[in-house]
C-alpha cells in the first residue's frame, strides 16, 4: 500500500477501567462468538477496521478491494483476564498461518490481524507471534498482520450478536460451533 496515502481515522473511546483490542480471524461472527465466551470481557463489538473508504457496509467490504478485515473489537478488564490471554485464544481459535483465508472464506477482509492502540499491546503481540513461530507450534510461519489500529466502523446491526441469535443455521454449527467446543475444551479456566 503506497505510505503517502491518507486511510481514514476513527476515534478509539474506551470506558474506564476496560482495555480495547481489535482482531481480525476470518469471519466476524465467529471471532465474536469466541470471545463473547470469556471471563473479563464486557464487549464484543463486530466491525471493518483499516481500509480505504469511510463508513463501509458489508457489500462493500465483501468484494476485497476496500482493504478493511473483518475484526471484533474487545473490550475486557485487564485486571480480570490479560491481553496476553486474549491473544493466546485469538492465535489457538483460528489458522494465522493462510494470508487471507480462513476455511472456505477467501479474500483480504479475512485477513488475520491485531490492531493495537498503544506500544506495550503491540510489544505483547509481537513477542506472542515470535514465540509461537520460534515454537514451531504451526506447521507453517503465522501471517498475521500486527498494526495500529486506524480506523473502525460498527457492522450492520443483523451482524453483532450472530451465533448468540442465529445458532441453530447451519453455518452457525458447521463453522462457528467447532471454534466455541474448541475454546470450551482448551480454555475452560478462562470461561464465563
Amino acid at each position: 500500500m503506497d505510505k503517502d496515502l491518507k486511510l481514514p481515522e476513527t476515534e478509539v473511546s474506551i470506558p474506564e477501567g476496560l482495555e480495547l483490542i481489535t482482531l481480525g480471524a476470518g469471519c466476524f461472527w465467529c471471532t465474536e462468538a469466541v470471545f463473547q465466551r470469556l471471563e473479563g470481557v464486557k464487549t464484543v463489538v463486530s466491525g471493518y477496521s483499516n481500509g480505504l473508504i469511510a463508513q463501509p457496509t458489508y457489500d462493500q467490504i465483501c468484494t476485497g478491494t476496500t482493504g478493511h478485515a473483518e475484526v471484533v473489537q474487545v473490550y475486557f478488564d485487564p485486571k480480570t483476564i490479560s491481553l496476553h490471554k486474549i491473544l493466546e485464544v485469538f492465535f489457538a481459535t483460528h489458522d494465522p498461518t493462510t494470508l487471507n483465508r480462513q476455511g472456505a472464506d477467501s479474500g483480504p477482509q479475512y485477513r488475520s490481524a491485531i490492531y493495537f492502540i498503544n506500544e506495550s499491546q503491540k510489544a505483547i503481540a509481537s513477542d506472542l507471534k515470535s514465540q509461537l513461530n520460534e515454537s514451531n507450534v504451526f506447521d507453517t510461519p503465522i501471517v498475521t498482520e500486527i498494526a495500529p489500529l486506524l480506523s473502525f466502523y460498527p457492522a450492520e446491526n443483523y451482524h453483532q450478536d450472530f451465533y448468540n441469535r442465529n445458532g441453530h443455521q447451519p453455518y452457525c454449527q458447521f463453522v462457528i460451533k467447532p471454534k466455541v467446543n474448541k475454546l470450551e475444551k482448551f480454555f475452560k479456566e478462562s470461561l464465563k
